[in-house]
C-alpha cells in the first residue's frame, strides 16, 4: 500500500501549519482548536521547516515553565523533519515512525507539503486492507 492511498482515505486532507515566528502559546491554541497532536512549521504554508507536537510543548513546559509559551515556535520545533512522498510504501513509513518514536510524518512532493500521515492513519489503512483480504479469501474458500 502506498501513502497516496492513505491520504485519499483521510476525511480531512488539510495540513495545519504555523509560522516559525509564532509563539508557543499560539501553537498550543492551534493544536487545541483543530484537535490535532502535531503542527507543521512553515513560513509559506508549503515548505516544511520543522514540526512541533503536543509532546514538545509539554516537555518544554515541564522544563522551563510557562515562560516558554511566549517564545517562538522555531526555538522549540524539531528541525530535522522526516518526510515521505505519496509513492512511499506505507509499511516503510510506519517502520520509520516507530523506530524514530514519532507519530506524524509530513508528505512532501518536490519540496512542497501535500499531506500528513499519522501512525493511526497507517494502522487503520493496514487493518482495512487485512479485513478486505480476509473477506476475499473467505469468499474463495466458500466458492463465491
Amino acid at each position: 500500500m502506498l501513502v497516496k492511498s492513505i491520504l485519499k482515505s483521510k476525511e480531512i486532507s488539510e495540513v495545519v501549519t504555523i509560522r516559525p515566528d509564532a509563539t508557543m502559546e499560539a501553537a498550543a491554541q492551534l493544536l487545541s482548536e483543530h484537535g490535532i497532536g502535531t503542527v507543521v512549521v512553515s513560513a509559506d504554508n508549503s515548505t516544511p521547516l520543522g514540526i512541533l507536537s503536543e509532546r514538545d510543548i509539554v516537555r518544554k513546559l515541564a522544563k522551563v515553565g510557562s515562560v516558554c509559551l511566549g517564545h517562538k515556535v522555531e526555538d522549540y520545533m524539531t528541525r530535522d523533519v522526516v518526510t515521505c512522498t505519496q509513492d512511499s510504501v506505507a509499511e516503510e513509513a510506519l517502520a520509520t515512525m516507530t523506530e524514530g518514536r514519532f507519530r506524524h510524518m509530513p508528505v512532501v512532493e518536490d519540496g512542497a507539503l501535500v499531506g500528513i500521515i499519522s501512525l493511526g492513519d497507517v494502522v487503520k489503512a493496514q487493518l482495512n486492507e487485512v479485513a478486505m483480504e480476509k473477506t476475499a479469501l473467505e469468499g474463495m474458500i466458500m466458492g463465491h
